[in-house]
């Protein structure tokens, strides 16, 4: 059981979805400070000068009918940073490795090979199907003849 559950976890599957989670949870407190820092300030230069920044408000005098914006672009854009950084940073110089010094891909027969291939099991195939059979002939001669 023991040995099973250490298989599970040394498949190189397991072991790079931690690595990206941990990345990924690293990496997303420096997104949320750069979008914190640039882009909410960027956000509130959209919107007016007495509201809370980029959004609606459907009553006015009342702020908890404001409908926030920016903090919808700045999740959309925290995702989209933190996804290309995983992908630049961690995928892409994976695939790169595993394609350079993974396992050798077995070479597949060219249309050649397999067109032989057929041919001989064709071949293979008629042979067996044709059976002699020996018979008597009406004057009580063995006669030999090919059934199929």
């Amino acid at each position: 059981m023991l040995k099973g559950f250490k298989d599970f976890l040394m498949r190189g599957n397991v072991i790079d979805l931690a690595v990206a989670v941990v990345m990924g949870t690293a990496f997303t407190s420096v997104v949320t400070a750069v979008t914190k820092g640039i882009i909410n300030p960027l956000l509130a230069v959209l919107g007016k000068t007495n509201e809370l920044g980029l959004g609606v408000q459907l009553v006015s005098g009342k702020p908890a009918t404001f409908i926030a914006i920016g903090p919808i672009i700045t999740a959309l854009l925290d995702f989209a940073l933190i996804a290309a950084v995983l992908y630049f940073v961690l995928m892409v110089p994976m695939k790169t490795l595993k394609n350079r010094f993974g396992t050798a891909k077995v070479a597949e027969p060219s249309e050649i090979e397999l067109l032989i291939e057929i041919r001989d099991l064709l071949a293979k195939q008629h042979k067996d199907a044709v059976v002699d059979t020996e018979s008597f002939g009406e004057d009580g001669s063995l006669v030999k003849e090919n059934a199929r």
